[in-house]
């Protein structure tokens, strides 16, 4: 897990990604930012750390054929499972939120402008140890009838 960048003491209910936002002029960042504005037209440097909105729309999509680079975890000895990567875009923060869909979920299940929410995954579970890496997927919102 990278620290600072979700929620992960809550339950899926809860699970968040974490921003900040320039208390200057209100630009939302992801990943976060501590140290100054990256807004090149702001001079600001105090930002707030705030949750980001749960759900967003599918901007872009597809499918991941490559071993992914670190901090993923990818055994060279093992047989490659391809992996879908979305888009999100987060209507109230102004901005594109990249990430893999749950597993169970493949670039013929996506369409672009599908609501999509941010739920709480799993990046490895250590071989042999109590360690699991945590991260965020994006799942289709279910819609109701």
């Amino acid at each position: 897990m990278v620290a600072g960048w979700f929620t992960h003491d809550s339950g899926e209910e809860d699970f968040r990604l974490l921003g900040t936002r320039c208390t200057a002029c209100s630009s939302v960042f992801f990943p976060r930012e501590d140290a100054f504005c990256r807004n090149p037209a702001c001079s600001g440097g105090e930002l707030a750390e705030v949750p980001l909105s749960k759900r967003g729309r599918v901007w872009s999509y597809t499918d991941g054929r490559y071993r992914p680079p670190a901090p993923y975890v990818s055994d060279p000895g093992t047989e490659w499972e391809p992996y879908t990567l979305v888009a999100v875009e987060l209507a109230a923060e102004r901005m594109v939120v990249l990430g893999q869909a749950v597993p169970e979920v493949s670039v013929a299940d996506l369409a672009v402008g599908m609501e999509v929410e941010v739920v709480p995954g799993v990046l490895d579970e250590g071989a042999g140890t109590d360690t699991v890496l945590t991260t965020w997927h994006w799942r289709p919102v279910a819609v109701s009838s």
